[in-house]
C-alpha cells in the first residue's frame, strides 16, 4: 500500500489553513505539496516544553489538532509530522508515515523519529516538518546520491545497509549523517511505542534538553537550552538567553510559544540539560 488510512477524526481544513497562513486550498500536486510544506514549517514551531512539564504527548488526531491548531502551540516530530500527514490525506495526497533512526555521533539510535513519504505519479518524496534544525529545504525526491538544496546547505540520500537509507547534510565539504530509515510499513502502534520512549525515557534528548526551532523565509531560528541561534542569508548569530522572564519572552516573540504561568515550572537547566 502506498497510502496509510486517513484518520477517522474529521479534519478542519479551513482552521488548519488559517493556522499555517495559506489563503487557498492546495491541489494534490507538487505545487500544493510545496505550499503545504513551507507554510507549516514556517508557522508551527518545533518544541518539547510539554515533555519537560511532565505532560503526556497525545497522538490522537483530535488531540494533535487541538494543541497545534486551536491552542497554537508547537510540538515535536510525532505531533508535527502527525498533523502534516493528516493534512496531506485531507487534501488528497497519497502519503504514509515512516520511522527513522536519528544518528548521534554517527551511531543510529532506535526508531524514534517520524517522517512522511508521499507518492505523486511515479515519484516518491521524503517530507519532514518535524526535525527542528536543520530542516529540509523542501520535499526531497527519494533518489540516492543526488545532492539536494542550495549550495550553502545541501542534503543527500545514500544507501546505508542494514538500516536502509541515510539522510546526510553537507558540512565543511564533508557529509554527516542525520537519520536513516527504511520503507517498511509503520502502524499506529509503532509510532505510539516510539513516542512513549522519546517523551518519557530519562536518556531521551527531549527529557534532558529544552529545544525550539522555527523556519523563516531567510533561514531559521532555534533555541537549545539557553543558546539562541539565528541563521539568515547574511550568516549565523549566537546569543545566550537568560533564564526567567527573558527566556519566556524569547519563546513568545521568536517562536510564538506562550507557556503562561507554566513557564515558571520548567525544570532547572542543571537538571533538564543533564547528559544522557
Amino acid at each position: 500500500m502506498n497510502e496509510s488510512p486517513a484518520p477517522a477524526t474529521p479534519f478542519d481544513a479551513q482552521a488548519y489553513l488559517r493556522r499555517i497562513g495559506l489563503k487557498s486550498t492546495p491541489h494534490a500536486d507538487f505545487a500544493g505539496l510545496q505550499a503545504l510544506f513551507h507554510a507549516q514549517l514556517r508557522a508551527i514551531p518545533f518544541e518539547n516544553f510539554d515533555v519537560l512539564l511532565g505532560r503526556p504527548i497525545a497522538l490522537h488526531p483530535a488531540a494533535i489538532f487541538a494543541k497545534l491548531v486551536h491552542r497554537r502551540r508547537g510540538g515535536y516530530c510525532f505531533e508535527l509530522n502527525g498533523l502534516f500527514l493528516h493534512a496531506l490525506h485531507a487534501f488528497g495526497f497519497s502519503a504514509r508515515p515512516l520511522l527513522a533512526r536519528v544518528c548521534r555521533d554517527g551511531i543510529p539510535l532506535g526508531r524514534g523519529h517520524q517522517i512522511s513519504l508521499v507518492t505523486l505519479g511515479a515519484t516518491r518524496w521524503l517530507l519532514d516538518v518535524g526535525f527542528g534544525a536543520p530542516h529540509l529545504p523542501g520535499p526531497m525526491p527519494l533518489t540516492l546520491h543526488h545532492p539536494f538544496g542550495a549550495a550553502h546547505e545541501r542534503f543527500r540520500l545514500t544507501a546505508a545497509p542494514p538500516y536502509g537509507i541515510m539522510l546526510q547534510q553537507e558540512k565543511a565539504e564533508a557529509w554527516s549523517d542525520l537519520y536513516c530509515f527504511d520503507l517498511g510499513h509503520v502502524c499506529d502502534g509503532d509510532i505510539a511505542y516510539a513516542n512513549h520512549y522519546t517523551s518519557t525515557h530519562p536518556a531521551s534528548f527531549f527529557t534532558t534538553h529544552r529545544v525550539a526551532a522555527l523556519a523563516t523565509e531567510t533561514g531559521r531560528v532555534s533555541l537549545l537550552d539557553t543558546t539562541l541561534r539565528r541563521i539568515t542569508r547574511e550568516g549565523e548569530e549566537l546569543v545566550e538567553v537568560a533564564e526567567g522572564e527573558d527566556y519566556l519572552a524569547t519563546l513568545r516573540l521568536l517562536f510564538s510559544i506562550d507557556l503562561g504561568e507554566d513557564g515558571h515550572r520548567l525544570p532547572a537547566l542543571a537538571a533538564a540539560a543533564r547528559k544522557p
